[in-house]
């Protein structure tokens, strides 16, 4: 994915910020981070760190909703930022810039190039976000565990154009992105390895189907 400050150069990304009235939170690991950091007036960008967004399940479980890492934007447009149901933690200890929306649409010398370069980085980084939400959108409102599977294993083959699929997460974490119980996935990922639908070895997984 595209990164905020790609093709800026360091000592621009300085001026950039400082045009926008930028300002840096820092999270250590594990806080909570309130919401309203990010309203519907300004963006965040993870300068270093971890996010994730959770729902605790009413069954007891954590939900991943969302992840942020290094790079990625925080916004309301496109998050669950603003939702009673969920929860932003630092997963890691986070820098997160901020900037406000009213500052960054409004600058009155448009003519500097990384500012315009800036704009075009956040108008394909938004547009590759909600790809990603609705792919997730997707994936959760299957109905059975296997057709969650199925479906993100789908998605990511037409990603990649392969059947060897890499997960980016432990099975733990997976359960939680998918919103199943961890046991009822494990189950799941033998029963299709066993029907010959899948082979699996750690992180990798290869699709027979």
């Amino acid at each position: 994915m595209i990164k905020p400050f790609e093709k800026i150069s360091k000592n621009n990304i300085d001026k950039l910020l400082k045009m926008l009235e930028a300002h840096t939170i820092i999270f250590n690991k594990n806080t909570n981070i309130p919401k309203s950091l990010v309203d519907k007036n300004s963006i965040g960008i993870i300068k270093e760190g971890y996010i994730q967004i959770v729902r605790n399940n009413y069954d007891g479980n954590n939900i991943i909703v969302e992840e942020f890492f290094e790079n990625d934007i925080i916004a309301s447009s496109i998050s669950y930022v603003e939702s009673s149901e969920y929860e932003m933690i630092s997963k890691e200890d986070t820098n997160i810039i901020i900037i406000d929306e009213d500052t960054l649409l409004n600058i009155e010398d448009t003519s500097k190039a990384y500012y315009n370069q800036f704009i075009k980085n956040l108008f394909l980084i938004l547009n590759e976000k909600n790809k990603i939400k609705n792919e997730r959108l997707q994936i959760i409102t299957k109905k059975s565990i296997r057709d969650k599977l199925l479906e993100y294993f789908s998605i990511n083959r037409k990603k990649t154009g392969s059947v060897n699929i890499y997960l980016p997460y432990n099975y733990t974490a997976l359960s939680d992105y998918l919103g199943v119980n961890r046991s009822a996935l494990m189950r799941e990922l033998k029963n299709l390895k066993d029907e010959g639908f899948i082979e699996s070895k750690g992180h990798k997984i290869k699709l027979l189907y």
